[in-house]
This record gives structure tokens, sequence and C-alpha cells, in this order.
């Protein structure tokens, strides 16, 4: 027997088949349009906060896609230079698709100002004085010099400065002080710090003048000391030496130079500007024909053989400069010892003697040097002296490198020159043919009327002229 059975079904309504089919079309738009359609953002953040001055780069947008990232317009007006907020606008447009995105750019002063102390930021002061503000200068990258604007607050032991600039930006800064003396005296010598006096003479004492920046009376503690013994030739010093109540010490030197007069009724050959072969040779052979010794102030001219041969026959050696351009060592006090030195150098390693004697070209008193550098000489008759040296000029010209033209007028302007009752240091060339020529008789005048001769030497005193430059 079959049973039959009945069953219920649930009827769906057309509506919901049509609400259904819409959900699922939008669904897959949806779905669709998500991967298909770009997500852009900006890169970094929304808001970008830059220094007054500085440069500003842009970190554009990004896109998360497959798609490449073209056709982005950026619209920049951002401006550094002054302060604001301002905008930075991307456009970007694909397809099918156009975004807008924004960023805000802020440009502000970040940027502390700078206090300078003048001075260090340790100072010492006197302990018997207040303390003298040294300066400052602040600077802003925006207001500029804001100095007038630094408050300052003083402390036991310390200074306090501080700024703040318009935009509110602060800068600290702290001076240490200490009441202490760290400063040394100060001496200067009175007068020239070498001097030369004759033996047996008298020294007269200059002194120095001493400053201390806190002691006003550190005269009171100034020392002496000297070994000068005017009964001797040789190289003596005057020491001083003073110390300020924080016992700093300071000291100078001054040298003394003990040396013989220039002897009167004696007569000083000298020859400048050589060696020349051909004419310094026969002077050498008439100076020891007739057994009297002179001076030869050389220049970096003639033989080598000369040179050892004015020092092997007795002759006092000197320099006379390398090159004997006026242009040259006058120019400057560094160009007149470069070129002495090479003659210097010349005639020790020749002869082994390291001379001091020098004569200067046109002597110390010539008019020439101030074409090229005013008041050198005076510089240099100092400069010399304190280097070791010892300068000598003349007092009988001879006119062999002027109006002397022939050995007669050569011979009567030297002999009417002589003096018993001073010394006579005769200047000569052993360049000059009317020298060589005229010598022997001049040696023989002065031997025949009672004039001795004699060399000039590290032990005589120096012979200047009066300066004109």
């Amino acid at each position: 027997m079959k049973i039959k059975r009945k069953v219920k079904g649930r009827r769906i309504s057309k509506g919901t088949v049509f609400i259904n089919v819409v959900f699922s079309i939008v669904f897959f738009f949806v779905f669709f349009l998500f991967l298909i359609v770009p997500k852009v953002h900006l890169t970094g953040n929304g808001v970008i906060t830059v220094n007054v001055n500085s440069k500003y780069q842009d970190q554009g947008i990004k896109i998360d896609s497959f798609k490449e990232l073209k056709n982005v317009k950026a619209i920049d007006n951002v401006d550094t230079s002054r302060l604001g907020t301002y905008k930075v606008e991307y456009i970007y447009k694909d397809s099918f698709f156009k975004y807008y995105l924004q960023r805000k750019v802020r440009v502000e002063d970040l940027e502390a100002p700078v206090i300078t102390l003048k001075g260090n930021k340790k100072e010492y002061y006197c302990p018997n004085k207040e303390y003298e503000e040294l300066g400052y200068i602040a600077y802003d990258n925006v207001d500029g010099d804001i100095t007038e604007l630094v408050k300052v607050f003083k402390n036991r032991d310390k200074i306090v400065y501080e700024i703040k600039d318009s935009s509110n930006n602060k800068s600290t800064v702290i001076r240490k002080i200490v009441a202490k003396d760290q400063e040394n005296p100060t001496m200067v010598l009175n007068g020239d710090s070498t001097i030369f006096i004759p033996l047996n003479g008298n020294y007269e004492e200059d002194g120095v003048s001493v400053f201390d920046n806190c002691d006003n009376n550190i005269e009171k503690s100034l020392k002496t000391i000297s070994n000068i013994d005017n009964t001797k030739i040789g190289d003596y010093k005057i020491t001083y030496k003073v110390k300020d109540s924080g016992n700093n010490k300071a000291s100078i030197t001054r040298n003394i130079k003990v040396r013989k007069n220039l002897e009167p009724n004696t007569i000083y050959l000298t020859f400048d500007d050589g060696p020349r072969d051909g004419v310094t040779d026969k002077i050498l052979d008439v100076l020891k024909e007739k057994e009297v010794k002179a001076t030869f102030f050389v220049t970096n001219n003639g033989s080598d053989d000369l040179i050892k041969r004015i020092v092997s026959e007795g002759h006092s050696i000197g320099i006379h400069t390398a090159s004997h351009r006026y242009d040259v060592i006058y120019s400057s006090v560094d160009n007149y010892f470069n070129d002495l030195e090479i003659v210097r150098k010349r005639i020790y390693n020749l002869t082994g003697i390291d001379t001091n004697l020098i004569r200067f070209p046109g002597g110390s008193s010539n008019t020439i040097s101030k074409k090229y550098s005013e008041g050198i000489m005076s510089i240099l008759v100092k400069e010399v002296l304190n280097k070791g040296y010892q300068y000598y000029d003349w007092n009988v010209d001879s006119g062999d490198a002027s109006f002397a033209k022939d050995k007669m007028k050569l011979y009567n302007n030297v002999i009417n020159s002589l003096s018993h009752d001073k010394y006579n240091v005769i200047l000569m060339h052993d360049t000059k043919v009317v020298t060589m020529e005229s010598l022997s008789s001049i040696i023989d005048y002065a031997s025949s009327n009672g004039y001795r001769f004699d060399v000039l030497t590290a032990e005589i005193m120096p012979i200047g002229q009066k300066l004109n430059n």
C-alpha cells in the first residue's frame, strides 16, 4: 500500500531575487574597483615643519598598486626665506580617476641665537680689582644682531648671558671668572738692547720700563744683575727681573760689549766689493811687499782662492753682502740678512772663520735705501747688532768709486785727508785698477810720515755715520 506525503516548499518572491542580484552586482563591482582603483597617499607626514632659510625637499606622493605613478602635478609655493604656512597640492590622474592631495609646510624659526663671548669662557681678573666685562655679540639667523637683548647675570664666580629671539628660541652662555693674577709683568728696555762701551769707559744705565696688569708699584720688585767688567774686552749682560704679587715673573736682558776704541794716528785700509781676479791679487802683492795688513769686506764675486789668500796672509775679512744690489738687499730686512748669509757661509766654508764684521753697501748713512724701503737703515743698524754683527763705516773716502779716476788724484785725495789726531778708516775698492796702481805710493807716504797701520777686528768699537734713512 503506497502512502503519498505532501512536501511543503518556501516560495521566493521576485523582489527578493532582484535584491540578491543587485547586491551581487554591486559586490562584484566594488571588488572590481578595489582591484583596479589604486590607493594614492602622501609620502611622509601631512604636515611638515622646516627651518627658515633651509632647503625644502618635497617628499611627493606614492601609490599602492601595480601601476606606475605617472602624470603627477605638484603645485608648490613654499618660500623658506619667509616664515609662514604653505600648501603643496598634488594632482594625479590615470585612465579612469583623478586624485587631489594636499600637504602643509610650516616654515618656522627653529634655530636658537648664538652668543659669542669676547675673550675666553674662563677669564682671570686681578684679586684687588673688579672684573671688567670683555663684551659679547648675539646674532640670530632671522633677527640679525640682537646683542642689545642679551641679559647678563653676574654671580660670584660666573657670569650668565641669556638671549631670546622673536620666535622664542633661547640661548645661554656661561663665563667662568676667577680672581687670580695669571698674567706676567711686561718689561721694555729703555734705550738699545745692544750697547757698545769703550774699554775702561763708563756705562750709563738707561733702565727698563715695567708694567703689570694688577700691581701698580711693580717697579719696587725690580732687580738688576750685571757682570760688566769695563776693564776687559768682552761681551757682558745686564739682566732685569721682576715678580708681581701673584708670583708671576718676567725678565729681560741687555747686551753690553766692551771694545777698544779706534786709535788716532792709525790707518785702517779697508777694501769693498771684491775680490776681483787681476786686481785683488795685485793689491795683496803690494800689501805683502809693504808688510801692511788690511780689512776686506767681500761679496760673492771673485775666485775662492782669493778669499783663502786674504785670510792666510793675515788680513781681516768681513761681509759686504753677496749681490751688492740695493734693490734686493734694501727692499726688506729679511732680504738683507738672506743676502748677507750667503757670504758669511762662503767665508766660513773656505776659511773656517765665522766673521761678524760687516759693512753696509753705500754705508749706514746711504739714502738710496729709502727708494726701496723707508726707514730700513734705522732698523738694520739695530738688527745687525742684536744678531751679533758689528758694522764699520769710514771717515776717509778715497774717491776711487767716484771722482778719483787716475792714481795721482786718488793719491792726493787720500794723503790730504789723513790726520795724526784721529783714526783714519779709509774706504777703497779692490775692484778698481786705479786703487791697485796708487796703493803702494799711499802706503809709502803714510809710513814715512809716522802713521801706523792696523786692521778692523771684533775687538774694536764699531764706527757708524749719521743715519739718513
